[in-house]
């Protein structure tokens, strides 16, 4: 079976990335390409924006226009162009896959009410080795327990909007699962000053913007003596985009229901 794939956010970095991944699949056949309204692409072919040669689908600047096309949506778009994507997806029984970052909380309970009525896949991160070092961060954390400190480190080129990124985000709730803590309320995503000794319980974060630095990520389990150090660094946006082509072909097998890249790894 062919999974027809449509790309929401299609003019973004990853959107543009998204449909080399999608035609260079031989499970999956891109079918809808979405912009926002007003766009200068609006029209355009989306296999010659993205590089891959003429695919005769036409780029949209409204999901309606393309509702009939696809089997499931992929979504890197920004957190309101998403919520209105799902409400539609929903409405018309489409999975969607999504790879949106920086919702709020409300925003994010909004968009998990879907679950009970559509496929939706979740992930902070695609690639697949990014989602084997959330399994080891889980297996380290409950082997270390309480005895190390835990930092997250993370960067991005300089034009990403949210900090931390959702990744960093995601290991830090993966950390403090395995750790048996309330990230809430041990997270700290800044020191400056004179802040006294660091307390045990704590998962730092720290964040660094720059250049065009696809995504560096660093666990640091640190004890007195020695140092263990995860780390994932992506050189290329197809590792992300390979991923959640995959994740897209999984997924339009799937029932209602909330999923994220460990169920497609099968890492559970």
């Amino acid at each position: 079976m062919t999974t027809r794939i449509a790309i929401a956010g299609a003019a973004g970095r990853m959107g543009k990335v998204l449909i080399e991944a999608t035609s260079k699949n031989a499970a999956a056949i891109l079918s809808g390409a979405i912009v926002r309204p007003g766009s200068t692409l609006i029209g355009a072919d989306a296999g010659e924006f993205g590089g891959v040669g003429k695919l005769d689908v036409k780029i949209v600047g409204d999901i309606a226009e393309a509702i009939h096309q696809f089997d499931v949506l992929i979504d890197f778009s920004s957190p309101v162009a998403t919520l209105a994507n799902v409400k539609i997806c929903a409405a018309h029984n489409k999975a969607i896959v999504i790879g949106t970052t920086g919702f709020s909380e409300a925003e994010k309970t909004k968009l998990l009410s879907y679950q009970t009525q559509i496929p939706l896949l979740l992930s902070a991160n695609f690639s697949t080795g990014v989602n084997l070092c959330f399994k080891l961060l889980d297996i380290a954390a409950r082997v270390l327990g309480d005895e190390y400190d835990v930092e997250v480190y993370e960067a991005h080129h300089r034009h990403k909007l949210d900090s931390p990124s959702g990744t960093a985000v995601r290991m830090g709730e993966v950390l403090a699962h395995a750790l048996d803590r309330d990230l809430q309320q041990v997270a700290v995503y800044g020191r400056e000053g004179q802040i006294g000794a660091r307390p045990r319980d704590t998962i730092g974060f720290a964040t660094v913007r720059g250049g065009d630095v696809v995504g560096d990520h660093t666990v640091m389990f640190m004890a007195d003596g020695e140092r263990l150090e995860i780390t994932h660094k992506a050189t290329s946006r197809l590792a992300f985009a390979n991923g959640a082509v995959r994740a897209a072909i999984w997924l339009q097998e799937q029932k209602s229901g909330l999923f994220d890249m460990q169920d497609v790894l099968r890492l559970r």
